[in-house]
Formats: structure tokens, C-alpha cells, sequence
């Protein structure tokens, strides 16, 4: 059953882009924190530089909204 007093929960993310350009949360610490995470679940470690970048990638595309997702 719900619970009336609750209010509904939305979607946060993605939240949108810095007007800058720079989130000062959003670091190379971040990504390597992540990477760790997913090491201790038992993914593969990161191993190389391109790794590290396709997971800062895709971070960033999980976190921030894209430029048309910005204009709806």
C-alpha cells in the first residue's frame, strides 16, 4: 500500500550541465572512487588511461543533461 503522506518521488538525474562548464565535484577522485567500487563488486579493475576515460565519460553522461535534453 502507499503511504498518502509521502509525496511522489521524481527523477533527479540527470541534473543539468554547469553553466561554466565545471562542476568542481566532478574530478578525476570521483572516477577513481567509482572505479574502485565496481573493483571491491567484483568487476575488472581499471588498467589503462582509455578505461579510466570511458568511465569518466560515462559518469558524466549519467550525471549531466545532455544539450538537447537541456532545451525540452
Amino acid at each position: 500500500m502507499s503511504d498518502p503522506s509521502r509525496q511522489p518521488v521524481y527523477p533527479i538525474y540527470p541534473i543539468p550541465r554547469p553553466v561554466t562548464g565545471q562542476d568542481a565535484r566532478f574530478t578525476l577522485g570521483l572516477a577513481l572512487d567509482v572505479a574502485d567500487l565496481l573493483a571491491r563488486h567484483g568487476y575488472p579493475p581499471i588498467a589503462c588511461g582509455a578505461d579510466l576515460l570511458r568511465l569518466q565519460q560515462a559518469l558524466f553522461t549519467a550525471i549531466y543533461q545532455t544539450a538537447t535534453q537541456e532545451s525540452l
